[in-house]
């Protein structure tokens, strides 16, 4: 087995073959973490909260049981269950993310604590409850170490004797007439098997391009802002949020071990050229500044020491992109994360496994092969929309 990508798809892939007894050779252009993956930086949100989605719901509650887990095995935890707050300017209404997530969670036996702007003020300090209106705090959630989650799993996997190949990017299929037969890498070395699993997100269009119209790359803007009052954005009381995020795409986190809070949009990006530059545009810092002032005035005029744009490999309906490739017999691609599944991490593994070895999974028609996608426009329950973005021909 070989598997081409070492981030949350690949390296989780490759920890769950290898406990089947699958020998597993896993290859990335490297380093692990690689900076430009979309598994890096230093936090991801995990949290359970989809609007009217339950299947994800669902999911989401199995893998939070997951990382509870990993907590356990690792030297220091690496999950952070601060607790996601919810809140947004108006008062609940039917359809509206935070009021479908919370009607989802009450019905599946959570317990989330409705809040109201008096509420907001006192325990949550650095908000602007004069603004926001409506919302919850649910205990259950937090924020992931991404970058540092990573790294561990790929010492894991290093463990279980899978061989990792860093440094190692593939250049294109070693075929035998119609049928895959293995990877060639930059350095010219051939590495055969009969099973792959292609991992590397927005880069598979540059093996599999039938894929180009439906896995799409986005960049999207991300900021460390270092506070003057560091007290004030604690996890105790500024735990990881949306901020009417459906409607402005504004979400974040609490003060992190290098004494910044990151604030990033969960919107609809811009197309970007995975292997190129990253820039942050004018335009997105200036929007960041607006909603500052308007959230979180002690913050308004934080000096901004770190801007990156975080990238999105996104499908044309939201939703993961897990299956074996119907013209590559052999060949399974697990990639179209769009913006939202790092969070699945310990439940994505056993997934892709399945998909592999053709057995049922609960989700697997969810995350089928499906050209007919690329008509699709939908996004993910709490992705802000914004103006329209044109698709790339």
């Amino acid at each position: 087995m070989i598997i081409v990508g070492a981030g949350v798809f690949g390296l989780t892939a490759a920890l769950e073959l290898r406990r089947r007894r699958w020998a597993v050779r896993l290859t990335d252009p490297g380093p692990i973490p690689h900076p430009l993956a979309a598994s890096t930086d230093v936090s991801k949100v995990v949290r359970l909260e989809y609007g009217s989605d339950e299947f994800y719901m669902a999911w989401a509650e199995e893998a939070r049981e997951g990382w509870l887990r990993w907590n356990e095995r690792w030297p220091e935890p690496l999950f952070h269950e601060t607790g996601v707050l919810m809140l947004c300017r108006r008062a609940f209404a039917p359809g509206d993310f935070e009021a479908e997530s919370f009607r989802l969670l009450t019905l599946r036996g959570h317990r989330p604590e409705r809040l109201a702007p008096e509420a907001i003020a006192r325990r949550f300090p650095a908000w602007n409850a004069r603004l926001f209106q409506d919302g919850f705090y649910h205990s259950r959630g937090g924020y992931a170490e991404s970058g540092r989650v990573i790294a561990a799993l790929a010492d894991e996997a290093r463990r279980q004797g899978v061989e990792i190949l860093e440094g190692a990017g593939v250049t294109r299929w070693v075929m035998r007439g119609p049928r895959l037969e293995g990877v060639e890498l930059a350095d010219g070395s051939r590495h055969r098997s009969d099973e792959i699993v292609l991992a590397v997100g927005a880069w598979s269009p540059g093996l599999v391009p039938e894929l180009a119209s439906l896995l799409r790359p986005v960049g999207q803007p991300v900021f460390h802002l270092r506070p003057a009052d560091p007290t004030r954005f604690e996890a105790s009381v500024f735990p990881v949020f949306t901020a009417d995020v459906s409607k402005t795409g504004w979400y974040g986190f609490p003060l992190n071990r290098q004494g910044n809070v990151k604030l990033a949009n969960h919107g609809p990006g811009r197309p970007t050229d995975p292997s190129g530059d990253r820039v942050v545009a004018e335009t997105d810092e200036a929007r960041l500044r607006v909603f500052l002032r308007e959230t979180f005035p002690s913050l308004a005029e934080a000096p901004i020491v770190e801007r990156r744009l975080c990238l999105y490999c996104d499908t044309p309906d939201g939703h993961f992109w897990i299956d074996r490739d119907p013209d590559r017999p052999g060949l399974t691609v697990a990639a179209g994360g769009s913006g939202h599944a790092f969070k699945f991490a310990p439940v994505l593994g056993p997934l892709i496994a399945d998909v592999v070895e053709g057995r049922d999974h609960p989700l697997r028609s969810r995350f089928r092969w499906r050209p007919e996608a690329a008509t699709v426009s939908a996004r993910e329950a709490a992705r802000f929309g914004g103006e329209p973005t044109p698709r790339q021909p």
